[in-house]
């Protein structure tokens, strides 16, 4: 004989409410007592309820499904995202849609709604550089899609941001490097179309000029936050005279480049040159010497963006405005800085 599943209706019952809540305790809204959600949470356990996906949709006029926008080269980057959001989605009863896109295609506004309508998604969570684009939000708030970029700028309302303070964090980094005593370092830039690029630029100048430090034009150079135009940048940097003392690359791939490069021209890290990058991504902490960084708490940063999108969809804007809006990156000291050396000739 087949048992018979158990129903909300049969939750509601046994924990003496009404299945509206019910319904309220499985999607985690915060306007349920805590009395009362632990006694329903504890009928759904005994019973091993489960509810139906697509039964809530229909009975909600919504897909329980979160969509994630980006065009970002770092795999590490979109793995500790998709891993913070599946954390909360796990948890409220969201599934994730991903939907990669080109940054500079004439028709990612297009592309993305598109691909909103077509999942029939609830919500969107938007990554950088794409996060950036005020024409996709503007497009998002006509179209009343509920979204929330990840930026390193307070570019938008409270409920539509999760900020990562790159500008104060880049802004540590150089102070570190002066007090090593370094005095002529190099930058390698990501793409300066990019806000968070130009933000931590911004961030390592101001910190040096504390100093009294200025960096040099011919000491900057820009690549494109890959490995492979770090190795370029680094090949360009080291073929200088003198060599700098110390590089900050603008993520921890191009920093890893650099790495690759100063070994292969056999100058030592850190005696001779100090390497640093930012993120500190599972690479940073693996590369030999284990790299010093700024580490972005990206998981942490995803999880606050899904928490706002949800409360957005089941609550109102105002509710989101009150999680947390930015987060504050921090430095790692790791083997690949040092006091500085005498400047060297290639």
């Amino acid at each position: 004989m087949i048992q018979k599943s158990s129903t909300i209706n049969d939750v509601a019952r046994l924990a003496g409410v009404s299945k509206r809540t019910v319904s309220r305790v499985i999607n985690g809204s915060l306007s349920v007592g805590d009395s009362t959600r632990v006694r329903v949470e504890k009928i759904i356990a005994e019973l091993n309820y489960s509810p139906n996906t697509q039964a809530r949709g229909l009975a909600s006029s919504r897909s329980y499904l979160l969509g994630l926008i980006y065009d970002n080269p770092d795999a590490l980057y979109l793995d500790d995202v998709q891993r913070g959001v599946l954390e909360i989605c796990s948890t409220l009863g969201y599934e994730l849609v991903v939907h990669p896109c080109r940054y500079r295609s004439e028709t990612l506004v297009q592309d993305c709604l598109n691909f909103i309508n077509r999942s029939k998604l609830d919500g969107v969570i938007v990554l950088p550089p794409v996060s950036e684009l005020e024409s996709l939000a503007l497009a998002l708030k006509n179209a009343g899609r509920p979204y929330v970029r990840l930026t390193s700028v307070s570019i938008d309302e409270p409920q539509h941001i999760v900020v990562s303070d790159d500008r104060a964090a880049a802004a540590e980094m150089a102070r570190y490097f002066a007090q090593l005593g370094h005095q002529d370092i190099a930058f390698i830039s990501g793409p300066q179309r990019y806000k968070s690029s130009t933000e931590r630029m911004e961030g390592f100048k101001l910190g040096l000029s504390a100093y009294g430090i200025t960096l040099q034009t011919e000491r900057i150079i820009e690549g494109n936050n890959t490995y492979e135009t770090g190795i370029e940048c680094a090949r360009n940097l080291l073929s200088q005279t003198p060599l700098p003392t110390a590089i900050f690359a603008n993520n921890d791939q191009m920093a890893a480049g650099v790495l690759k490069v100063a070994h292969q021209m056999g100058i030592a890290i850190p005696d001779q040159l100090s390497v640093a990058g930012f993120d500190d991504n599972l690479l940073a902490s693996r590369v030999i010497p284990a790299l010093t960084t700024i580490r972005r708490p990206v998981r942490q940063m995803a999880q606050l963006a899904t928490t706002k999108m949800i409360m957005v969809i089941e609550q109102n804007d105002k509710s989101a405005q009150q999680v947390a809006a930015k987060v504050a990156p921090t430095l790692v000291v790791r083997e690949s800085t040092a006091q500085a050396a005498v400047a060297v000739s290639s």
